[in-house]
């Protein structure tokens, strides 16, 4: 592997992704990695896998299998070479794999994805694995299914051996051939059946010998009664034997005629197998994909180095390349200047090979046609280098390389000898490497590097972070600012005796002094306003949490807003209906007083028609202005209040249905027209006695008028009744009047519309129309009469 790449470790992130992939050849492909630097390409890579991703994310990851490489085993079958029963199931296990991707990808018809390619040319072949699967149990053995004639004789075999052992299990029973055996079992000698039969009873069964036991007092023989069926067990078992190379050969010659297709599968497995297991490598990094680009512009967002735990490590976000093209990073000794450096690099590396880098979506990276490092300690004692000399070496390795296409990462550069003269080199280093147009990180100890920084427009200073009261590094990287190295209080959080380091911040130069007092300030200044920052951002989070807490209140308040004018619409529908049947009662009644105005009770008619005018206008202005004071605050209930009931709301002179017993706390559920409410049980009064005394008062003024009524109905009947809002008894009340209308007028058919609601009108009606005798029948309406709204009444 190139130097730079095991420096920045990136090894380990291929052994990490190869720990992931299925199989041997994938793994292959893993080790074969190399980083591009073609902008196409490394697109085309991170595309595909982070089309895995989503399709994994969307439909779960397909299977993999852990097969072996058959490529040469199926080359050599294409040549005519027998395969053993091992190389065929391995066979099956790659025709297994493709099928099952297959199948996989048909459950993700009609999403696009760069991989489409790769799954379209997969060739299953289904009929072969079917054939592999059904003719070979395992490493030894071939199934009996594999052909009607290895069935036929395993199963001429079964009878014959059973028969076999039939005779010799009769010829043990007899007495004078237990005597001569040795041991009653039937057993196997060079796959004949054989009777253990003593030495000295040799000549007692005829037949064959076949072995000796080890001792020489025990004989195998083969009786001669059982030499043909053994004979004929022998020749079945050639016959078996010979099957069974039939069926291998067929086995290996459909596998030649296949291996090219299969082959091609093989290898685009593998291939697939490659971008699952880097997207599962995303997955566990919690990485995402970053814009690509080869301008040289590296932006990373909340980035985290790959090799250190996600929960452990801390994101940094840092920019290179634009508008600054060299980062020099400062800080105390293990304060993340160098898992800075590394963590640019390796998701440089990441990036360029196609895989996804844990950092925040909108990372951008650039590829580069060099990344060079130089980090560690490289010095060597076999070659006589010191750690200076080993840098020095590298430095000059990567002067070498450098161009306007390359990522240079030097970590304490000039470190290793005297402070001034190293000083002095790192600088001039990073202007050549800035002449060559290369993009660098350099970190340092350096104040020169610092004021270097601080004096070129092209180069940026940044620090990690390091909290002066807990002594520890927060590992945070601070752009725009230089950092401390610390090293005084570090010392003195170690134990290092307070005397010896007054000592030596005495011995450090007034000049230096200054500095670290000038940069021990501006950290403070960005610390307050990095404080100042994050009280904004909670001001303007908590605003915009405010904000939306009072838009979810305003489109609260519109929604009741519109139901309470719908409500008020459909109340003041009802009181207009209302008025309007009370006017039309009232007209239809002084024009019958105008008709009488001969009779002698005309005057008294008169008074009594002013009343009931005062009346209907004072009952109108109660309905128009229903929060009125209810007089009888003492009213108590006749009864408990059962369901059904009509009851008043003494706050609003409204009429309701009882339409639930009272619970615990005397609220009790009201239905009024389509609107359910609750109210307490101290402010209902019950009406139903009022309004069967006022029904019986109309009865009885229709009675007086029996005349009039009779003439008026004549002339005013009519095919349709609305009582939509009314309550049941005075539903139940308007309808028998109506009726009694329409059956004087010869009316066969008439339209109560009584509408859905709660359905208690519907009902209250109903069960009025059977009690009626010149009701014939009655039903609800159907689509375009008012469906459930209506009643359809037949009369005689």
């Amino acid at each position: 592997m190139n130097k730079n790449y095991e420096i920045l470790e990136f090894h380990k992130i291929l052994d990490m992704l190869a720990n992931l992939s299925a199989n041997e050849i994938t793994r292959e492909k893993v080790k074969s990695i190399v980083p591009t630097s073609d902008l196409a390409d490394a697109r085309a890579e991170m595309e595909k896998t982070n089309d895995a991703l989503q399709l994994s994310i969307q439909f779960g990851a397909p299977p993999f299998h852990a097969f072996q490489d058959m490529r040469m085993s199926l080359r050599r079958a294409k040549s005519g070479a027998r395969l053993s029963l091992k190389d065929l199931l391995e066979i099956a296990t790659v025709l297994r794999q493709v099928q099952a991707l297959s199948d996989w990808y048909d459950r993700c018809s009609g999403i696009d994805s760069s991989l489409d390619d790769l799954f379209g040319r997969l060739a299953p072949v289904p009929f072969l694995l079917e054939k592999l699967d059904r003719s070979i149990l395992s490493e030894e053995e071939i199934a009996d299914a594999a052909s009607p004639a290895l069935a036929d004789i395993r199963r001429k075999i079964g009878r014959s051996r059973q028969k076999l052992r039939d005779t010799l299990d009769n010829m043990m029973r007899r007495q004078d051939v237990q005597e001569c055996l040795q041991d009653s079992r039937v057993t196997l000698r060079d796959g004949r059946f054989v009777l253990p039969v003593r030495a000295e009873h040799r000549g007692k069964i005829p037949g064959l010998v076949h072995d000796t036991s080890a001792t020489g007092q025990t004989l195998f023989i083969e009786p001669i009664a059982v030499v043909d069926a053994n004979n004929d067990i022998r020749l079945l078992e050639i016959q078996e034997a010979e099957e069974i190379e039939r069926i291998i050969a067929a086995l290996c010659e459909e596998c030649g005629t296949w291996s090219d297709a299969i082959i091609q599968d093989h290898e685009v497995c593998a291939e697939l197998n490659l971008y699952f297991a880097k997207a599962r490598l995303a997955e566990q990094m919690h990485a995402f994909a970053p814009i690509l680009s080869d301008d040289g512009v590296i932006a990373l967002k909340k980035a985290r180095h790959p090799l250190i735990p996600y929960r452990k490590a801390v994101p940094i976000s840092f920019t290179l390349g634009e508008p600054y093209r060299a980062l020099i990073i400062t800080g105390p000794n293990t304060g993340g200047k160098t898992v800075a450096l590394k963590t640019c690099g390796l998701l440089t590396l990441m990036a360029m090979s196609g895989m996804l880098i844990p950092a925040a979506e909108g990372s951008r990276i650039s590829v580069f046609r060099h990344v060079l490092a130089d980090i560690g300690d490289t010095q060597s004692i076999e070659q006589n280098l010191s750690t200076f000399s080993a840098h020095m070496r590298s430095v000059i390795e990567i002067l070498d390389q450098a161009d306007d296409s390359s990522l240079v990462l030097l970590d304490e550069l000039g470190s290793g000898t005297d402070p001034v003269e190293g000083a002095a080199l790192a600088e001039t280093i990073i202007e050549r490497l800035k002449d060559n147009g290369a993009k660098l990180m350099v970190s340092t100890h350096y104040q020169e590097l610092k004021l270097y920084a601080t004096q070129q427009p092209d180069v940026e200073n940044a620090s990690c972070e390091f909290d002066l009261e807990t002594l520890r590094p927060t590992y945070r990287l601070i752009l725009g600012s230089p950092g401390k190295s610390n090293a005084f209080a570090i010392s003195e959080g170690l134990g290092l005796p307070r005397d010896l380091i007054q000592k030596a911040e005495a011995l450090v130069s007034e000049e230096n002094v200054r500095f670290e007092q000038a940069v021990s300030q501006l950290e403070e200044t960005r610390k307050t306003l990095e404080r100042e920052r994050s009280d904004m951002q909670q001001a303007l989070e908590q605003a915009k949490s405010d904000a939306q807490a009072l838009r979810e209140e305003r489109s609260r308040m519109e929604k009741d807003k519109e139901a309470i004018m719908e409500q008020a619409r459909l109340e003041a529908m009802r009181i207009v209906e209302t008025t309007k049947a009370q006017s039309n009662e009232m007209l239809t009644e002084l024009d019958q007083l105008r008709k009488e105005k001969e009779r002698a009770a005309f005057a008294e008619d008169v008074i009594r028609a002013k009343g009931d005018v005062k009346r209907g206008f004072r009952k109108l202005y109660e309905t128009a202005n229903p929060l009125t004071e209810s007089a009888d605050s003492d009213y108590v209930l006749p009864r408990e209040l059962q369901i059904g009931d009509t009851v008043l709301m003494a706050d609003t002179q409204q009429k309701a249905i009882v339409a639930g017993k009272p619970d615990k706390s005397g609220m009790v559920f009201l239905q009024m027209g389509a609107m359910r409410t609750k109210a307490p049980i101290g402010k209902l009064r019950l009406v139903a006695g009022v309004e069967e005394k006022k029904k019986s008062q109309q009865k009885q003024k229709q009675c007086t008028s029996a005349g009039r009524v009779s003439a008026q109905a004549a002339r005013r009947g009519t095919m349709e009744l609305d009582i939509r809002g009314c309550t049941c008894d005075e539903g139940v009340y308007q309808m028998d009047a109506f009726l009694d209308r329409a059956v004087i007028s010869h009316v066969g058919t008439v339209t109560i519309i009584h509408g859905k609601g709660t359905g208690l009108l519907r009902k209250a009606i109903h069960k009025r129309l059977k009690q009626l005798k010149y009701v014939k029948s009655f039903r609800l309406g159907t689509f375009g009469e008012g469906e459930d709204g209506v009643t359809i009444v037949s009369l005689e």
